[in-house]
């Protein structure tokens, strides 16, 4: 028996950074925004004792870990122990289509395909709101993959807060040549910080909020007010570490893009299309631009981890 879970990839269309805390961490007001580009994981019974193993096809398989680190695995036994099982036998093949460490949350969205997909396969109906629990614990962007849709995440990101939103927008994202460490960016925010003599510290910077006018623009389905919203704290801190970005964001927005950022911590750039033609010529527009490895022309906000079929 099989069971394959949908997984959307996210797009933060503001990313509000706060200083560092004592605890490593920033308080965020992340608006995520589900985007129909997305991972499948499929979970199989396995044969006994062969534990949790792992499979990946997909254009960046190479990129993905396939040992104790990676979010699914994790996931699938993180499960198991909450409801007292032995350890889980079970296959996870991942169909990757979400960026390796590009800014989208792919890693995170397949812990959240996970625990959905062994949930089903177990037959356990886990509660939602234990779900959620079990996902913060794997990371910060998990619960959202968990729920899709668009939502403010407070907190590192995983006290979500469902948002309205009215209509469809359509989006391209341009993939780079290689990842950037999500660590290495914050780290790097912070840096920009202390040199700019600001500090960096929760007591240096301001705790975020969202932005009324961009939370105003997704409920009336206006993509030209959401594109002139659009916001990254942490694009600074991205483009220090892989200069060549500001090229891929300068060509995306000279062919017809309404608005451009870094998505999340990059090095994947997002843009703001008026309709799908648009999106498709912007998309059409970076491949040929010699800025990124290839663009993707989608639409959201869809749901979260879904089973299909189910």
């Amino acid at each position: 028996m099989s069971v394959t879970v949908r997984v959307p990839a996210k797009v933060n269309v503001q990313l509000g950074v706060g200083g560092l805390r004592a605890d490593g961490f920033h308080d965020l007001a992340n608006v995520f925004f589900a985007v129909a580009l997305g991972d499948e994981v499929t979970a199989t019974a396995g044969t006994p004792g062969t534990g949790v193993t792992l499979g990946c096809s997909g254009p960046d398989a190479a990129a993905v870990p396939l040992d104790d680190t990676n979010l699914a695995a994790r996931a699938a036994r993180l499960l198991a122990a909450h409801h007292g099982l032995a350890a889980p036998d079970v296959h996870l093949h991942i169909a990757k289509a979400i960026p390796v460490a590009g800014g989208m949350a792919g890693g995170s969205a397949d812990g959240a395909a996970a625990l959905v997909a062994c949930d089903a396969l177990w037959g356990l109906d886990t509660p939602l709101p234990v779900l959620l629990e079990l996902a913060a614990e794997l990371g910060s962007d998990v619960p959202f993959a968990l729920v899709g849709g668009v939502a403010l995440g407070r907190g590192r990101g995983e006290l979500l807060d469902p948002l309205p939103v009215t209509g469809t927008f359509h989006w391209v994202f341009a993939v780079a040549d290689g990842g950037l460490s999500t660590p290495a960016v914050f780290r790097e925010c912070d840096r920009l910080r202390e040199a700019a003599g600001t500090g960096s510290s929760d007591t240096d910077v301001p705790t975020p909020d969202a932005d009324p006018a961009l939370l105003a623009a997704l409920a009336e389905g206006d993509a030209v007010a959401l594109a002139g919203a659009l916001a990254n704290d942490l694009q600074p801190a991205a483009l220090s570490l892989r200069p060549s970005l500001a090229a891929t964001l300068r060509a995306g927005t000279e062919t017809g893009a309404l608005g451009a950022l870094v998505s999340g911590s990059g090095p994947t750039c997002a843009f703001l299309a008026k309709d799908a033609d648009a999106a498709a010529a912007v998309a059409e527009a970076l491949r040929a631009s010699g800025t990124c490895r290839t663009a993707h022309a989608t639409h959201g906000p869809v749901p979260g981890a879904s089973v299909l079929g189910g």
